[in-house]
């Protein structure tokens, strides 16, 4: 299985961040040595002295596809969760600034948190999925998926041109404003629609 997460989709992220609202989808992958699975604590690891979270909604495929049309990219998947792209992002200036990959940056060990518990999309309005994420009890992210500049079907659309996806792949669909740094003890709750699906210690 692969993880293929998408970047800049949502405008309040980008313009923290200083970025550039992209004309097509931002794609980076990270490998399958990233999962941080079950609810783990994670290990801010020592390449880095500051560690974002980015709580995103996840979905994953549970058929094989190819370029998928847009109007079928629903039949290839059936659940969402909660996940967090933890980037080591003073190292991601650093390559960004060189005009390097990422991978250092967003791909290390245990950098995909994933919730333990997938929804099923029936049970959902996909166009008005509410998440949120706290750290240490206090709301830091809140997004909702109409807020998204590319909808999950058109991601999935874009992702099959590019790659074949395969049962299991895993697809980060962006974070909101409101990244910010994690520090050892602190601990990380996520939400979908109010049901606690992440909650775990930093360590």
């Amino acid at each position: 299985m692969k993880i293929i997460c998408i970047g800049r989709n949502y405008v309040e992220h980008i313009n923290e961040l200083k970025n550039e609202i992209p004309s097509d989808p931002v794609i980076f992958i990270k490998p399958d040595t990233a999962l941080l699975r079950n609810n783990e604590d994670f290990y801010i690891p020592e390449f880095s002295n500051e560690v974002h979270y980015e709580l995103e909604i996840v979905v994953r495929i549970n058929k094989v596809g190819k370029y998928i049309d847009e109007q079928f990219a629903s039949r290839y998947y059936q659940e969402i969760g909660l996940g967090i792209d933890f980037t080591a992002r003073d190292l991601q200036i650093k390559l960004k600034a060189k005009g390097l990959p990422w991978e250092k940056a967003k791909a290390f060990d245990h950098s995909a948190a994933i919730s333990p518990e997938f929804i099923d999309k029936k049970e959902l309005d996909l166009k008005n999925v509410n998440f949120e994420l706290y750290k240490n009890n206090e709301k830091v992210q809140s997004g909702n998926s109409s807020m998204m500049i590319y909808n999950i079907d058109q991601i999935i659309s874009h992702i099959s041109k590019y790659f074949t996806l395969k049962i299991g792949d895993l697809i980060f669909t962006g974070t909101p404003a409101g990244v910010g740094p994690v520090e050892n003890g602190d601990i990380l709750q996520g939400f979908l629609n109010n049901k606690k699906l992440l909650d775990f210690k930093i360590q």
